[in-house]
């Protein structure tokens, strides 16, 4: 199986349609549809994961964490997620996209961890094909080792970048090999870079709700909201990584 074969589906929800009108109808259409998205923000972002047996000690505490960032999103807009994940051999599977935690919750807690190797590759262009269909705002990856070609896996993470997605990679553990390849695939689709540290769940908490307030209205939303976390992700997205 390679990259090019869509992730298996697994349970969940789906979408519609319109007709064709007149010039003076259609821009009223779209002076109308850009009042309405000023009004309510919303963002579709993509929860991706290493389910390889290495994850296992800390698969409940991404469970856990991943709660916050529809806590974090509010009345701020609205965010569907799609849970994506890999493990075993061959196997990657995503769900539909959902809009409440205790959908996605139920979702991670069916999975189990088994060993495999990673399929980092399948995942962006998973994520290529998702907003080619319709805009993703941003993908969260969280994974501790790659085992993948280094510049397959950056000209995926190129193209994201050049369609406005951008990668926010949460690293567990200290591998070498993988700290290089997460922090180009961030760099060059314009995304950040985070150590996945059981030991710092609060912080990691609020990083994820910092994306997911950057995936309902941007860098806007970021500052408006204006919290230590957020100033941080404002950093690393203009530029300011070391």
């Amino acid at each position: 199986m390679n990259d090019k074969k869509a992730p298996a589906p697994f349970n969940s929800p789906s979408a519609p349609s319109g007709p064709v009108s007149s010039a003076q109808e259609i821009e009223a259409f779209l002076r109308e549809a850009k009042a309405l998205a000023s009004e309510k923000s919303g963002g579709r972002l993509i929860l991706a994961l290493d389910a390889t047996m290495s994850r296992q000690p800390t698969w409940d505490l991404a469970c856990t964490l991943q709660a916050q960032m529809f806590d974090a999103v509010g009345k701020t807009g609205s965010l569907d997620v799609q849970l994506v994940y890999f493990r075993g051999i061959e196997e990657c599977r995503a769900s539909k996209f959902v809009g409440d935690t205790g959908a996605l919750k139920r979702l991670m807690s069916s999975i189990q961890c088994q060993g495999g190797q990673t399929q980092i590759g399948k995942v962006l262009s998973h994520a290529l094909r998702e907003t080619s269909q319709s805009k993703v705002s941003a993908l969260v990856y969280i994974g501790d080792a790659m085992e993948e070609n280094v510049d397959a896996l950056a000209m995926k993470a190129g193209q994201l970048g050049l369609h406005g997605v951008p990668v926010f990679i949460f690293q567990e553990g200290d591998d070498h090999v993988a700290e290089a390849a997460f922090k180009e695939i961030a760099r060059l689709s314009k995304g950040a870079w985070f150590r996945f540290d059981r030991n710092a769940a609060a912080m990691l908490a609020k990083l994820l709700s910092a994306v997911a307030v950057f995936a309902t209205g941007g860098i806007k939303a970021l500052e408006a909201r204006g919290r230590a976390e957020d100033r941080l992700m404002i950093e690393h997205l203009r530029g300011g990584r070391k």
